[in-house]
């Protein structure tokens, strides 16, 4: 008699195979298309806010746009953070632990507000000193209205740090809708108070901010709210002061290195946006357009890339990363069909969409351009350079995305714009062809680490 051994992997896989699946197409769907949702009501509602916020005149839009280049790097601190929960949340679920899991949402909520509020006083205390100090030499009208805003931004963060890491704690029991609904009510508060203290009270950037302020407070409160239900799978009726280091330390292992990610990722582009401003108005103006179509031509695989920290931290969590490896690919295929489907719309109404922003025609020839060229590149090469990371980032895999996209960045996507776009003087389209050569670099590295698999031997809890 001849007796097969099994070596570890295989017994893995063999067991899983006898295994219900954890997700089956439907649960999958019902995470997914909530998130693409969302992702379209942020993309759609921000275009609504930019046009309600352009009336207020060009200094009070100066000050929000030099403000909101800070915030969105606080912003990106935060939401790595609240990742950091999410997947420390996911793999508990998957463990069976709900009680944990609800400690490690806890333990969220206790860093975030720690983080927040402390930002929070420094920017209230530092105001004008932090603006002066990014920002030299900027006219009195427009330091004021930057100052106006980035104050009552600042009384959000508490509020908007809580709602990302209670929102992340849904999408961790896959439970996407109510940070969907959530953001509907929202963006409708922040929609109708604009229109009420811009126009209506007349109080310009202050309007603006405090329209935002309320919106991310009842956004925080929404999320809070619904997570004191029972019939959550993590119900959190009672927050804690005291903190459990050894969950800390794992959330903060994931949530640092993302967040440095991120921030290299953030000042990146505030480098390239100030190249680009050195291409001409016409670069500018294209340059804008594009972008914010840009946001458009990714909505349903950045919604897929954040239902992937669910799936596979709840995979990782139940020791199934066979299963998990699965469901990254299915999910993938599920992106590139979207992708495609939805660029080919797009392309056939390209003419429509810079006819609305009201360009010239040489300005829409290269704005034309360049959503084509970023279209190509989401029906190919986007998926693995941004959905896989989250995969990785899911199973405790972060320093190495960090390191591969903070490389690939400087490397990339800012040197090479520099190259092409000024040395061999291809402008913009140089610009946004290291762009795409970025993500080749990226995707390869992160293609080659997922099908390694050494991320599905690591150990978050």
């Amino acid at each position: 008699m001849i007796q097969l051994k099994l070596n570890k992997r295989e017994r893995s896989a063999v067991s899983e195979e006898t295994l219900q699946p954890m997700f089956t197409n439907k649960q999958l769907y019902m995470l997914i298309i909530p998130l693409i949702i969302e992702q379209l009501l942020a993309i759609t509602v921000g275009m609504a806010d930019t046009m309600m916020v352009s009336n207020v005149g060009e200094a009070a839009v100066s000050g929000i746009s030099l403000v909101d280049t800070i915030n969105n790097l606080l912003i990106t601190i935060f939401n790595a953070l609240g990742t950091g929960g999410a997947v420390v949340v996911a793999q508990y679920i998957g463990k069976k632990d709900p009680e944990n899991a609800a400690n490690a949402a806890r333990q969220v909520f206790l860093v975030i507000s720690i983080l927040s509020i402390s930002v929070m006083v420094l920017v209230l205390c530092c105001n004008r000193l932090i603006l002066q100090l990014i920002y030299q030499d900027l006219e009195p009208e427009v330091m004021e209205n930057a100052m106006t805003y980035f104050m009552y931004t600042a009384l959000s963060f508490p509020f908007l740090g809580l709602y990302n890491s209670g929102a992340g704690v849904f999408r961790s029991m896959g439970n996407s809708k109510i940070a969907m609904y959530s953001s509907l009510v929202t963006n409708v508060i922040n929609i109708s108070l604009n229109a009420v203290l811009i126009f209506g009270c007349q109080m310009g950037v202050a309007g603006a901010a405090i329209a935002t302020l309320i919106a991310r407070a009842t956004g925080s409160i929404i999320v809070l709210a619904a997570l004191r239900s029972r019939k959550n799978v993590v119900c959190v009726r009672t927050y804690t002061l005291k903190p459990m280091w050894s969950m800390i330390k794992n959330i903060l292992r994931i949530g640092v290195p993302t967040g440095l990610e991120n921030g290299m990722f953030q000042i990146g582009k505030i480098l390239i946006a100030a190249q680009v401003a050195g291409f001409g108005t016409m670069a500018i103006a294209a340059n804008a357009v594009a972008f914010s179509v840009a946001g458009v031509q990714i909505i349903p695989g950045v919604g897929i890339g954040v239902a992937m920290l669910t799936v596979v931290g709840q995979c990782m969590g139940a020791k199934r990363p066979d299963e998990g490896q699965k469901y990254v690919w299915k999910m993938q295929r599920m992106l590139y069909v979207s992708h495609i489907v939805l660029n080919i719309f797009l392309f056939l109404g390209l003419d429509l969409i810079v006819t609305m922003y009201g360009l010239e025609a040489d300005t829409a020839v290269m704005a034309k351009n360049l959503m084509i060229m970023y279209g190509i590149g989401s029906c190919t090469i986007w998926a693995p350079s941004f959905n896989l990371p989250n995969a990785l980032r899911a199973a405790g895999d972060v320093k190495f995305t960090m390191i591969v996209s903070g490389v690939s960045m400087w490397l990339c996507r800012v040197l090479m714009s520099l190259l092409l776009g000024n040395v061999l003087g291809w402008g913009i389209y140089g610009v946004w062809a290291a762009m795409l050569l970025d993500w080749v670099f990226r995707g390869i590295f992160f293609v080659w680490r997922f099908q390694k698999g050494k991320w599905k031997t690591m150990k978050t809890v």
